[in-house]
C-alpha cells in the first residue's frame, strides 16, 4: 500500500512539472515504484472524492487494490487526462488503464483516449470497453440516487452534519432547489467534505444495488 501511495505521488509530481528537473526525478521514481509494487493498472479519476469512493467500495468488496497492483490516481481536474495518459499509457509506463469521470467532462476523456491511440470516434460504449466509465451527472449524484435522499440525510445525521444542512437549506439560494440538488451543493461547500462523504455514502450502500459506473469499473479491473 505504501509503495502504491508513493507511486501516486510521484506520477502527480511528474505530470505537474512537465519536463523539468523534478519531473525527471519523479518519472524515475514512478517507474521504480511501479515495478516494485507490481503495478498492473492505473485508474484515472477526476479528484480525490472519486478516489475515496472507489477505494472505499473496493474495501467493502474485500479487495485490496494495492495488493492487486492497482493504483487510483486523481488528476486534479479532467483537463489533465491527456498528460496522465501520456505518462502511464502506451507511450509511457504502458500499464493497464481505466477511469471515471462526470458526464460534463466526458468529452475531455474521449478526446484524450483518442489522442493516446486508444481508438477513434469513441462512443460511451467504446470507452467502457477500455475501462472508462461516466457518472450521471457526477459522483455525488450517483451516490444520492443509489441511497435515496432520506438515507443520505441519515448519513449526514450520523456524521453530525444534519443541523448544518438544515441551515444550508434555508439559505435563499437553496430554497428553490430540490433536496437532491441541495445535498450535492452542500457536499461541495467545504474543502474535504466531498471526499469525506464519498467514503461515508459508499460505506452505507447496499452492495447488491451499486451505482453502475463504480460497480462496473471495479469489475473491469
Amino acid at each position: 500500500m505504501e509503495k502504491t501511495r508513493r507511486f501516486r505521488t510521484a506520477v502527480i509530481e511528474w505530470a505537474a512539472d512537465g519536463r523539468g528537473v523534478s519531473a525527471t526525478s519523479a518519472a524515475a521514481a514512478a517507474r521504480e515504484l511501479a515495478a516494485d509494487a507490481g503495478l498492473r493498472t492505473v485508474i484515472l479519476v477526476e479528484g480525490v472524492s472519486d478516489q475515496a469512493a472507489l477505494e472505499a467500495l473496493a474495501e467493502r468488496q474485500q479487495r485490496s487494490l494495492a495488493t492487486e497492483g492497482i493504483a487510483v490516481v486523481p488528476l486534479g481536474g479532467a483537463t489533465s487526462i491527456g498528460r496522465f495518459l501520456n505518462l502511464v499509457g502506451p507511450e509511457g509506463l504502458d500499464v493497464g488503464l481505466a477511469g471515471l469521470c462526470d458526464v460534463g467532462e466526458e468529452h475531455h476523456f474521449r478526446r484524450a483516449l483518442e489522442r493516446a491511440g486508444l481508438g477513434s470516434h469513441l462512443t460511451r460504449a467504446d470507452m467502457e470497453l477500455l475501462g472508462f466509465y461516466v457518472c450521471e451527472a457526477d459522483l455525488e449524484d450517483e451516490l444520492i440516487r443509489a441511497l435515496g435522499t432520506a438515507r443520505v440525510q441519515d448519513v449526514l445525521d450520523d456524521q453530525g452534519d444534519l443541523r448544518t444542512f438544515r441551515t444550508f437549506q434555508r439559505q435563499p439560494a437553496q430554497r428553490e432547489r430540490t433536496v437532491e440538488q441541495q445535498l450535492q451543493r452542500f457536499m461541495g461547500t467545504i474543502s474535504g467534505r466531498k471526499a469525506h462523504y464519498a467514503r461515508a455514502l459508499v460505506n452505507d450502500l447496499d452492495l447488491a444495488h451499486l451505482p453502475r459506473p463504480l460497480d462496473h469499473l471495479l469489475a473491469h479491473v
